[in-house]
């Protein structure tokens, strides 16, 4: 019975996340991008907490994938001018310091690296709210 909940639970979070993507802006797709690392990082020290390493090890993995592939591979760097060399800079620290702290397993480089990450996250929100978002995404090729 709780794997089929599970199932039907995990089902329905999928369904919500492609039918966000799929209705989302560019803003709107990079805040979801900050969101899914920060919760790879939740995740990734709850089983820290439990020494659960495969586990631990899939959610840093994934928080260096959106990282890598999603941040990072968004920026223009053409159109961002400095503001995208710094942020491709940035993104390259925190993915390479997410593999030390796995290899390490080290908590304090992933509050480190999640805390960057909420500084980011609440910055772009900050922007979408000013209605500055158009001189933002030009630093972003979503």
């Amino acid at each position: 019975m709780y794997t089929a909940m599970n199932s039907a639970i995990s089902a329905y979070q999928r369904v919500g996340v492609e039918t966000g993507i799929e209705s989302a802006d560019p803003h709107k797709l990079i805040l979801m991008l900050f969101e899914g690392a920060q919760e790879a990082l939740a995740k990734a020290k709850m089983h820290m907490h439990h020494n659960e390493i495969a586990e631990k090890g899939q959610m840093i993995s994934k928080a260096i994938m959106i990282i890598d592939h999603g941040l990072k591979a968004s920026l223009d760097m053409n159109a961002g001018g400095d503001l995208a060399v710094k942020l491709q800079a940035l993104y390259d620290y925190m993915a390479y310091r997410l593999l030390v702290a796995n290899i390490q397993n080290n908590l304090e480089i992933v509050n480190e690296v999640s805390k960057l990450l909420s500084e980011l996250h609440s910055a772009w929100k900050e922007i979408g709210q000013t209605g500055e978002t158009q001189t933002a995404i030009k630093a972003v090729a979503v």
